[in-house]
This record gives C-alpha cells, sequence and structure tokens, in this order.
C-alpha cells in the first residue's frame, strides 16, 4: 500500500452497518476512537458494545482480554488505522495467544482522521495484513470488495480462528453519529451486559 495506490476503497459506514447487521446479537464489541464508534453506533446500540473514549491503541488489547474471558462470545473489534498503529505491539500477544472468538476490523483509510487528516503510515507503505501475519495471524485478510463482508461475518460467527482484516475505506466523513460519552455508565451498561455487578 503507497500513497499513489489505487485499489478501490469501501463506503466506511455502508460497510460496518452491514457488518453489524451479519453478526450474532452477543457479539461483543469493541470500537477505536473517532470514525470506528461513530459508525458502530450509527448501525445500532447494543448492550455489548463497548465505546473507547480517549484510550488510543487499546481497542485490541482490550478485545484481547475480552476473548480470553468469554470464551462462549464472539469478540471484534473495530478500529481505524491510525488507533491500530498506536497499539500495534497488542499483535504480538493476540498472536501468542489466538483466540479462536476473536476478530480484527481495521477501517483504514490510510489518514489519521481525527487529527486532521494527515498520512498514516498505511498511506506511506506499512502492510497491515503482512504486519499481523508475520506476528502469527494466519487468517489476515485485505478487503476492498463489499462482496467479502459476509465472508468476514462468517468468520465472526463460527469462532473458529482468529481472524483481522485491513478493510480500504475512503477518504469520506458522513454525519457524526456519537455514542454516549459518560465512561461510568458505558461501563456500567457492559459489564451488566457480561452479568457483572457495577462498582
Amino acid at each position: 500500500m503507497t500513497a499513489t495506490d489505487t485499489t478501490p476503497r469501501l463506503d466506511r459506514r455502508r460497510f460496518v452497518a452491514d457488518l453489524m447487521s451479519r453478526i450474532p446479537e452477543d457479539t461483543l464489541v469493541v470500537t477505536g476512537l473517532g470514525s470506528p464508534g461513530y459508525d458502530v453506533f450509527a448501525a445500532g446500540d447494543r448492550p455489548g458494545t463497548f465505546y473507547l473514549w480517549g484510550a488510543m491503541g487499546a481497542a485490541a488489547p482490550l478485545a484481547l482480554g475480552l476473548a480470553l474471558a468469554r470464551p462462549e462470545r464472539p469478540v471484534l473489534a473495530v478500529t481505524g488505522d491510525g488507533e491500530h498503529l498506536m497499539g500495534i505491539g497488542a499483535l504480538a500477544t493476540i498472536g501468542a495467544k489466538l483466540p479462536p472468538n476473536l476478530t480484527l476490523v481495521v477501517l483504514d483509510n490510510a489518514h489519521f482522521g481525527e487529527t486532521g487528516m494527515q498520512p498514516s503510515h498505511t498511506g506511506l507503505g506499512t502492510d497491515l495484513v503482512a504486519v499481523a501475519q508475520g506476528f502469527g495471524i494466519r487468517d489476515a485478510v485485505r478487503i476492498a470488495d463489499p462482496a467479502r463482508t459476509e465472508d468476514l461475518a462468517a468468520r465472526i460467527r463460527a469462532r473458529a480462528a482468529t481472524a483481522y482484516a485491513q478493510v480500504l475505506i475512503d477518504t469520506d466523513e458522513p454525519p457524526r453519529a456519537l455514542p454516549p460519552r459518560d465512561a461510568v455508565a458505558n461501563k456500567n451498561s457492559f459489564r451488566a451486559t457480561l452479568g457483572l455487578t457495577t462498582f
């Protein structure tokens, strides 16, 4: 992937809405900062969704912890290339543990969308699929065709192997759909979904 790459790119919000409509209702979802959270929320708020606010790079490691703690449920992290790059080292631990119920989806527009659309590393040559495979995640794919959304959803439903998808999206910015920003309420709602008491 380079700054001059001409690979087709998907409509971000449409892709996320389509994916969310195809996964089980009991899927635990972690969103990265910014656009992934807006898109997951716009697709329909679910009680099993944890929206990250102010925790750059934490989507993948949080999803890993959930997948290990709740192996009976599918766990999905939906994040962006900038947020993901901030915590890329978490892939080493994910590759070492490989929980079969974990799927990572990286919405990649090759820019840091929340800070002014500066080019991200994926627009400057970093190949996220190669990185994930290098960390031991064999089921790592690049998606630029909406017809492959069902294949990705099937991986989530199957819980057969750790899966990783770099989804090439365009740079369009749809109207923001902001999930709740009350961190305590978000925590309590998510814990209730897991059958845990609040504290």
